[in-house]
């Protein structure tokens, strides 16, 4: 098998830089769901899942949110890889019994992230990395059995719970979105948006660009894993 086949359960209501970065960031054979409108999967034959970000809070009272959860939870449940990034992270973290909350204060721009490489998705990466991040809600108690897999001064940015991974840091974007979400944050003082954008460069973004190889190693992963499940089910037919 060369390519995979992801189910990515978009939650970013419309933005059409979500799609694009993730097209561009995952060799995969990707498949488009727009969560916020409430589309869902109707199954779990696939090989694996990403859960985008999105301008939502994991415990508001939005329709589209809680079939959202029950979905990955089930997706989790029945042994699928599954990638979550910014929402997506705090949204399998929830689902699967940790605890999100609102932090009180933002977290936006390219920011130094310390990252455990003792795992597969950050397999070639361990130690310190600029990412960019952008959010107000944190991931504040892990899943039950999570490990936690990459943090800062503001808290978690990343878990790892069986096939699950979450990062908080978003590793897909490019200066582009960078920028169009700065300045897309009415509830920030104009200085402080000024001051995003302005460390918004080519040298920071060159930076950002290693952390992207997360995106290579998850797809690795999710071909092991189903690579293994085909071998179980030969050997099952064969007996």
């Amino acid at each position: 098998m060369s390519r995979v086949r992801i189910a990515l359960l978009n939650a970013a209501h419309g933005d059409e830089n979500t799609r694009r970065n993730f097209r561009r960031e995952l060799d995969a054979d990707l498949v488009e769901f727009s969560a916020t409108d409430g589309h869902l999967p109707d199954h779990h034959d696939w090989d694996g899942v990403v859960v985008t970000g999105s301008r939502s809070s994991v415990y508001w009272d939005e329709a589209w949110i809680q079939p959202t959860k029950q979905w990955v939870r089930a997706a989790a449940d029945e042994g699928l890889p599954c990638l979550g990034v910014c929402w997506g992270h705090q949204l399998l973290a929830d689902a699967l019994g940790g605890r999100v909350e609102d932090m009180g204060e933002y977290e936006i721009g390219y920011r130094p992230v310390q990252l455990s490489g003792n795992n597969p998705l950050f397999d070639g990466l361990d130690g310190e990395y600029t990412v960019f991040t952008t959010h107000s809600d944190s991931v504040v108690e892990l899943p039950p059995g999570a490990t936690e897999i990459a943090r800062n001064d503001y808290g978690n940015h990343g878990f790892r719970k069986g096939h699950v991974f979450g990062v908080q840091f978003h590793p897909e974007y490019d200066t582009r979105t960078a920028r169009e979400v700065t300045m897309g944050k009415d509830e920030l003082p104009d200085e402080r948006k000024q001051a995003v954008v302005d460390g918004i460069t080519d040298a920071n973004y060159a930076k950002a660009c290693e952390a992207k190889r997360l995106f290579e190693n998850f797809t690795s992963y999710v071909r092991r894993v189903d690579q293994v499940g085909d071998s179980a089910t030969s050997t099952a037919a064969s007996d």
